[in-house]
């Protein structure tokens, strides 16, 4: 056995002197290979090098990358090379590489280099910097999520993160680019001279009159185009249709005005300004998709409406060389300059609705951004001074005057009120506050004045994070929008495959006029086919429903929380701040014989008053309401899941739970268990406290169950959620909570570390697991969870490891969260529904199937209304999650 371990070490110091650039990666399980007993020379070094080579492992840096859809072409180029499996992250910008054979970094860039302006070299474990120096062919602006207000952004998501300075296309789909709602504050008019406007109020410089608010004003850059555009396209295309449909008129009397042999000219006329003004657009951004290979909407319009008016063209100028096939029965050749105006200009339409229809889509986001207003009084000596929000600094003391908006977040430094938190909450009713007490901006001050201390300001504030999560989150792609992509991406060509089989069959058995029904049957397929409303189902939903949430205090971090949060079958929730109100309170402080209350009181507040858990608060409050003077605690230590240590008066004392005991190896009699057992079967917490070794006594900690927890946790298990109680605190302490509550199971004296293996049994057995917590010492477990959920009083650590944010730290905010999960995945499967059945019932019918029993044919001009009205049913349906209860 010797003589193979030398062998193995051997190939391995081989293995790394030839291949240098592996080494420091280099993965191999040793005692999986060293069980091999008996076995040649041979086969231990190729069962090592193949060992080696399959796992082998690279990461390098990807240059130029600065968006999702730029990752995915990395990332499917990588993956076409022999022998490779490649995950590329967009942030930061790094490709890991397996690979079962050294590869050389040029055949990398080489594949790289044909799908783009990308480089590729190898990581040096460097922190990298996203998107640094990048030089996109998109030409685009990629920034921060915090600063995107007033940047352009593709509606249907599909770039992710990606926006742009300039309003223009989605260079992915083809969509106009929407514009995200400005960062304004209230800004200040003359109701006389409206050219007047200051940002903070004041007189009129004209007339002295006092300025009064005005609210900002909507960016509809786009809409308006799209109507100037429209309504061209109407003018001209309206005098066509009547020309076209003139023969159904009694008398046919636009014919004596237009004779037939000029009607056709003067189509083609009317028709240049919408083809080549008011809709060229479409045309440009299919030439675009042709050009990329990025099928979309606008290819199928493009090639259909443009191969129609080219055909209509030739067909004027030369009408000679079409075959008998092309002329109707007085033997002209058909053209086709109504069904081409009359598409674009209704397809134009459906343009214009959905650039309406949007900008209602981010409402939520429009009212966040109303909530911070645009000045603040600072108190600055004896004087009072209005200053910009922007220019509030650390430290500032405010003043906020009834019914104005809390700037920032701070602290009450003077005086006391009643503040409506309504707008981040969601709650109705006003809380009180008083010195002390922490306030949020965005919120509104009730009837009287008070000073604050400025804590959080510009994009500390909690306003602004729920900005930007709210913003992040709306361009997040939720999984199942992965299953309307991969249809997308074959959907076009299998579109244009139908129309020229429908054009084939049409062309051979249609009768004496069979290439004009093949021709408007084969574009009919192409533009009732338009796959936009598919592309739109998921994105306007999940932007509506995140927004929806955050007016009602729950905060989504990404569409796939939102869709996983859907599926949850089991909630593991903490109990102290959770379930309880986090604000225990001593009951009451036993001592054992030896010891008075008076010396556990006082060893207790002493020791506690270095900690910042709940408890200790509880414990140090109690000492001072007893007036118990506290000593210095030296060597302090908290022990994490068990309590605290440290030495008093050259004593060793601890207090904490009953394994923290046992670490110190302190042991409890059984008759003070005993009394111990009868205050944890009142649901009391007990914190023993010992002194050199010795049990001195024990505080007996009360921790009220919150008004909404039993209400919230019963309307989860009639969802189906099995709830299950981790906590800290004693197996009898435990089981009273749970019982009083009708939990599903409870686990008792958890360690952060044993909250953690519990989700992962749970998981194993193939639950889909949410934990919600507050602590500090809950954040691997909410990082472990399908779901983490956290109590926005909670800890800055736990809401960071957490997919979902409660700004109000209370259960029934998770009741809030599993409704608008199961409300917007209900909408999305909605929405994608009514895009497949649309697309499955009415292809087969533009094709014609209908017309050999029912002699019915869809026209062109039916379909491109079809087609514009079915994007905008999609958004519309979108937008009923606006009423959706939470």
């Amino acid at each position: 056995m010797f003589n193979h371990k030398r062998k193995y070490v051997y190939n391995l110091i081989y293995i790394i002197i030839t291949n240098k650039n592996a080494y420091s990666l280099f993965h191999i399980e040793v005692t999986t290979t060293l069980q091999y007993t008996s076995c040649t020379e041979i086969s231990i070094r190729n069962e090592i090098i193949g060992k080696f080579f399959i796992i082998m492992e690279h990461k390098y840096t990807i240059g130029n990358m600065s968006c999702n859809s730029c990752r995915s072409k990395i990332e499917q180029a990588l993956n076409k090379l022999e022998g490779v499996e490649a995950t590329v992250s967009l942030n930061p910008p790094i490709a890991t590489i397996k690979m079962e054979k050294h590869i050389p970094t040029e055949i990398l860039q080489k594949a790289l280099s044909e799908i783009g302006n990308y480089t590729i070299s190898m990581y040096n474990g460097e922190e990298i910097k996203p998107h640094e120096n990048s030089q996109h062919t998109h030409n685009h602006t990629q920034t921060s999520r915090k600063v995107t207000a007033g940047k352009y952004h593709c509606p249907m998501f599909c770039e992710g993160d990606k926006v742009y300075d300039k309003p223009g296309d989605c260079p992915e789909c083809g969509m106009d680019l929407v514009k995200a709602p400005e960062k304004t504050g209230v800004l200040y008019t003359c109701p006389m001279h409206p050219q007047i406007i200051r940002n903070e109020p004041g007189f009129c410089p004209i007339c002295g009159m006092t300025l009064v608010p005005m609210e900002p004003k909507e960016d509809d850059n786009t809409y308006r185009n799209l109507l100037k555009k429209f309504k061209i396209a109407v003018a001209f295309t309206l005098p066509i249709f009547l020309m076209e449909m003139g023969g159904m008129i009694p008398g046919n009397p636009i014919a004596h005005i237009i004779p037939d042999k000029i009607s056709g000219w003067v189509q083609l006329v009317l028709s240049l300004p919408v083809v080549f003004y008011a809709t060229w657009m479409f045309y440009t951004r299919a030439w675009t998709s042709l050009r990329t290979m990025k099928l979309n909407m606008f290819t199928l319009i493009g090639v259909g409406t443009g191969a129609a008016f080219i055909f209509s063209v030739i067909a004027l100028l030369f009408p000679s060389i079409f075959p008998p096939q092309f002329r109707g029965h007085s033997g002209e050749v058909f053209v086709y300059f109504e069904a081409v105006t009359v598409i674009l200009t209704l397809v134009l339409l459906g343009q214009l609705l959905e650039a309406k229809v949007h900008s209602r889509t981010n409402a939520a986001l429009k009212e966040l951004l109303k909530l911070a207003p645009a000045n603040a009084t600072l108190v600055s000596g004896d004087e009072d001074k209005i200053i910009p929000i922007s220019e509030i600094k650390h430290g500032d003391i405010l003043r906020v005057k009834p019914g104005e908006k809390i700037p920032v977040d701070g602290i009450i430094q003077e005086g006391e009120t009643s503040i409506d938190e309504s707008m981040i909450t969601g709650e109705p009713i006003p809380v009180d506050k008083n010195v002390g007490a922490k306030v949020t901006s965005g919120t509104i001050n009730g009837n009287k004045s008070f000073l604050m201390l400025a804590e959080k300001v510009g994009d500390e504030t909690l306003l602004s994070q729920i900005i930007a999560m709210v913003e992040s989150a709306s361009r997040s792609r939720a999984p199942i929008q992965k299953l309307a992509d991969r249809i997308s991406s074959v959907f076009v060509p299998i579109v244009i495959g139908i129309a020229i089989l429908t054009f084939i069959v049409w062309a051979i058995w249609g009768g004496q006029t069979a290439y004009i029904f093949a021709f408007a049957n084969a574009l009919a397929v192409m533009i009732i086919a338009c796959p936009c409303a598919l592309g739109l189902a998921t994105p306007m939903s999940v932007m509506v429903g995140i927004g929806k949430g955050a007016q009602n205090g729950v905060l989504i971090k990404d569409a796939a929380a939102l869709e996983q949060f859907d599926k949850v079958n089991v909630l593991i929730t903490d109990k102290t701040g959770t379930i309880t109100e986090g604000k225990p309170s001593v009951e009451f402080v036993h001592a054992f014989d030896g010891f008075s209350e008076t010396d556990v009181i006082k060893l207790a507040g002493s020791l506690n008053r270095h900690s910042e858990h709940p408890l200790a608060t509880a414990v140090v409050k109690y000492a001072a309401e007893k007036n118990i003077e506290l000593s210095e605690a030296k060597n302090f230590e908290a022990v994490t899941g068990k309590g605290v240590v440290g030495m008093i008066d050259d004593k060793q004392i601890a207090l904490g739970n009953k394994k923290l005991l046992e670490q110190q190896s302190v042991t409890v009699s059984t008759d003070e268990e005993q009394i111990v057992a009868e205050a944890q079967n009142k649901g009391k917490t007990i914190s023993y406290l010992s002194i050199e070794g010795k049990v001195a006594g024990f505080i007996a900690i009360s921790d009220a169950i919150k008004p909404t927890s039993r209400e919230a946790i019963r309307q989860l298990t009639e969802a189906g959620i099995e709830v299950i109680m981790f906590t800290g605190d004693n197996p009898l302490t435990a089981k009273a909570v749970a019982q009083e509550l009708n939990l599903s199971d409870y686990k008792a004296e958890c360690l952060p570390s044993d909250k953690l293996e519990e989700i992962k049994r749970l998981q194993s057995q193939g639950k889909i697991v949410a934990m919600a917590g507050d602590g500090i010492n809950d954040a691997p477990a909410l990082a472990q969870a399908h779901i983490g959920i956290a109590m926005g009083t909670g800890t800055d650590v736990a809401i960071e490891s957490a997919a979902i944010t409660l700004l109000k730290g209370d259960l029934s905010g998770i009741v809030k969260a599993k409704h608008l999960s199961h409300g917007v995945m209900r909408n999305i499967r909605e929405n994608l529904f009514f895009a497949f059945i649309y697309n499955v019932i009415g292809i087969p019918i533009a094709a014609g199937v209908l017309y050999p029993v029912f002699g019915l044919l869809l026209s062109p001009m039916i379909a491109a209304a079809a087609m514009s009205l079915s994007s905008v049913s999609v958004i519309t349906n979108s937008l009923r999650l606006r009423g959706l209860k939470l």
